[in-house]
């Protein structure tokens, strides 16, 4: 296995998991904390790129670049996302890799809380005007839901997605690590530190030293420019 969304997943369930048994309700806030601040930076990165190409920075233009599409393992395996339009103008999501993963490592209460803050802290990195909101996970109910405050959330979707924008789970996997990383080891200091280590620990355990090393190779990146 190669890094892929399932890979991606983990990485956030290892640090929900390790962060609430080690500091209970203030571990659950860093992580809340560490996914917005994780979402925005990608945002932020979308954001930067659709203006040096001269785009407004609408829901289209969101849609148009963001940074991953499902990898052909996830597609073959039958996880890939899936989701449809409503009548009521929102993103109804029945089929998601990373509610697949969450649910097979028994954390379906890390899922929930990652998922009911990572897309709207990418939007709101991208355009805190376009008012993104996750209501309802998979992870507590039979199907997401994703609205705008206004506006479609599909706008522009037949575009597919920029080329140039998309980025490797090597580097999505990489990005998610060290943002987690950052505001653990802020908040907590030498405890979040060691907490840290023992992510990279899990990695190597359950992925390999090779893919483990990989994401250390990605110490030094600045991942806040595109």
């Amino acid at each position: 296995m190669g890094f892929n969304e399932r890979v991606h997943a983990y990485i956030a369930a290892k640090y929900y998991v390790h962060l609430t048994e080690t500091f209970g309700e203030r571990g659950r806030q860093a992580f809340i904390h560490a996914t917005q601040y994780y979402g925005m930076q990608r945002g932020r990165r979308m954001a930067q790129r659709a203006i040096r190409d001269g785009e407004e920075l609408t829901q289209s233009t969101y849609n148009y670049y963001g940074e991953w599409v499902n990898t052909e393992e996830i597609i073959k395996e039958g996880s890939a996302n899936q989701s449809e339009p409503t009548p009521e103008g929102t993103r109804k999501v029945t089929r998601c890799p990373w509610h697949t993963q969450f649910k097979e490592m028994g954390l379906l209460d890390a899922g929930a809380e990652y998922c009911r803050y990572l897309d709207s802290a990418i939007s709101r990195g991208f355009n805190p005007s376009l008012g993104y909101e996750v209501t309802q996970t998979l992870h507590t109910s039979d199907y997401c839901i994703h609205r705008l405050a206004s506006g479609d959330i599909f706008a522009g979707r037949e575009r597919g997605k920029n080329p140039a924008g998309l980025r490797s789970f090597e580097y999505h996997c990489a990005h998610s690590y060290w943002a987690y990383n950052e505001v653990t080891a802020a908040i907590f200091q030498a405890e979040g530190e060691a907490l840290n280590v023992q992510v990279l620990k899990d990695i190597a355990d359950d992925y390999g030293k090779e893919m483990a090393d990989i994401i250390w190779s990605y110490r030094d990146t600045n991942f806040n420019v595109a």
